[in-house]
């Protein structure tokens, strides 16, 4: 059949055309079914998928987004001919992951090949996420995905070394790490190409903070560029094509707030590998509410790490940190980066926050030879106390296109906010991770930048009956009202007495 082209100004997440009701009903399409469009004088077409417009699309049409557009030089009105097609093969192949079965590479890379293409309707695409979360992979499976993500996106190529990259895997809230690591590595003249992901079970990412003070999306060319210029990035990877499969992968695991063992080792390491990165540190944070919540397992899978990492050519080292309860006191993308910088200028608290980036910048220096062995900790701490960590900083973010001269009291949350108080007095015997992360995702983050939660007390503090436990901040008030009665619900803060029992006789 033949239809005229109408340019939809937005992205749909992959590969779909509307079409109007009339049209799909004469021509035998249903939502879902998959087409092949073929403008005039292309000599090949866009695999798509269907979808039906009530009223938006006029008779005669068909509604095209951006991601079908960048395939070839739409015009609007121009001639098109959609013709029908067939299933892709990565069906079958999800289909027999969902049933606990081992996928040959061949497999695995026709899945991850038309992911990167957007040939997968999110339902597919959804039930794939499912299964590797559902049976997992083995380790030759996940090196096969690992190859295939690599090969369907760019890669960047550095002419001098060594490069460097660190990672958490997450899952605790206000985990801001990475600007002051980066900037300590990227200060004793390493070379650190720091791209990160987006939330998917937390408040924040790292990204997502990141976009307060500068852009975060870069192509590969520039991300290199900047490195060598200035030594270090922290862009968003999903900016980025490298390894594309992975950020349409973690796009549909964000609403289900999964992040299945396989795919974690994958996603992290492709990126890695696409990046250039010959070292680097993962963070497995371990504690009640973390992601991992036993050494034991976290020692498992930092073995797991290790072992991809030999797999595909990087020298992996893992760093087990305590999880147990929010990294400094600001969940948020405003909250974070302003905690974050206050560090940068020179306070000494959060302590657990000042450890932790310390700790793991002086893994690198000593991995990259800017430091000796067992010195690379005390380098790190005096390239923050010195400054040089905040200049690099600012470096950065002045190359990304932010302001250089940023500071943490320009910083502003939200204007909404609500003081959670204390019901009786005692100490904080514990904070529940998961619980703070979605009273902050109630209120808004990450997408609305301003929407958080400030910690006034931690783990074994004392409070008193009516003192403020923590704050949160919304942009919008319906949305505090949202989070303060989630809030209400959940009550993520255990407060005990000291005194178990009185015995009088």
């Amino acid at each position: 059949m033949k239809l005229r082209m109408k340019l939809l100004d937005f992205d749909l997440g992959s590969h779909e055309i509307f079409l109007n009701a009339t049209d799909a009903e004469r021509y035998g399409l249903k939502a879902l079914d998959r087409v092949v469009l073929l403008p005039n004088g292309a000599r090949e077409g866009v695999s798509s998928i269907v979808k039906i417009a009530h009223g938006s699309i006029p008779a005669g049409f068909v509604g095209i987004g951006k991601e079908v557009c960048d395939h070839f030089e739409a015009k609007e009105g121009a001639e098109v001919t959609i013709l029908p097609a067939s299933r892709p093969k990565s069906v079958d192949y999800i289909r027999k992951k969902l049933d606990g079965k081992t996928l040959k590479g061949e497999e695995i890379r026709a899945i991850i090949e038309d992911i990167a293409k957007g040939n997968l309707t999110d339902i597919e695409l959804t039930a794939y996420a499912c299964a590797t979360y559902s049976y997992d992979m083995n380790i030759d499976e996940i090196v096969a995905c690992i190859e295939a993500m690599v090969d369907t996106g760019e890669r960047i190529t550095f002419t001098r070394g060594p490069v460097l990259d660190v990672h958490s895997i997450g899952g605790v809230p206000g985990n801001k790490y990475a600007p002051i690591t980066v900037s300590i590595v990227a200060a004793n003249g390493l070379m650190i190409p720091k791209t990160s992901s987006r939330a998917i079970s937390s408040a924040c990412g790292t990204a997502d903070f990141m976009e307060v003070v500068s852009p975060v999306e870069f192509p590969a060319e520039s991300i290199k560029r900047m490195t060598e210029k200035v030594g270090g990035t922290l862009c968003w990877g999903g900016g980025v094509n490298l390894a594309p499969a992975d950020d349409a992968i973690i796009r549909v695991e964000y609403p289900l707030s999964i992040d299945p063992h396989a795919q974690l080792l994958a996603s992290v390491m492709a990126k890695k590998k696409a990046v250039g990165a010959q070292f680097v540190v993962i963070e497995l944070p371990t504690g009640d509410g973390a992601k991992v919540e036993s050494e034991e397992k976290a020692r498992a899978l930092a073995r797991d790490f290790i072992a991809v990492g030999e797999r595909i050519g990087i020298k992996v080292q893992c760093a087990v940190t305590y999880g147990g309860q929010p990294i400094g006191r600001a969940i948020g993308p405003v909250l974070e980066i302003r905690e974050a910088l206050q560090v940068l200028e020179g306070s000494e608290n959060p302590t657990s926050l000042v450890e932790k980036a310390c700790s793991l910048a002086g893994i690198l220096l000593e991995l990259g030879g800017a430091a000796g062995k067992g010195d690379g900790y005390a380098l790190a701490r005096e390239t923050l106390r010195s400054g040089r960590a905040l200049a690099k900083f600012r470096e950065i973010v002045a190359a990304q296109g932010g302001n250089g001269n940023v500071t943490s009291e320009s910083l502003k949350p939200g204007k909404f906010h609500f003081d959670v108080k204390a019901v009786q007095h005692g100490y904080v015997e514990s904070i529940a991770n998961k619980k703070l992360n979605r009273i902050a995702r109630a209120a808004g983050s990450p997408r609305d930048k301003g929407a958080g939660i400030y910690l006034h007390l931690k783990k074994g503090r004392r409070v008193e009956i009516g003192e403020p436990i923590y704050t949160i901040y919304a942009e919008h008030e319906h949305k505090l009202k949202e989070a303060v009665a989630l809030a209400n619900q959940l009550n993520p803060f255990q407060i005990e007495g000291m005194i178990i029992e009185e015995v009088v006789e």
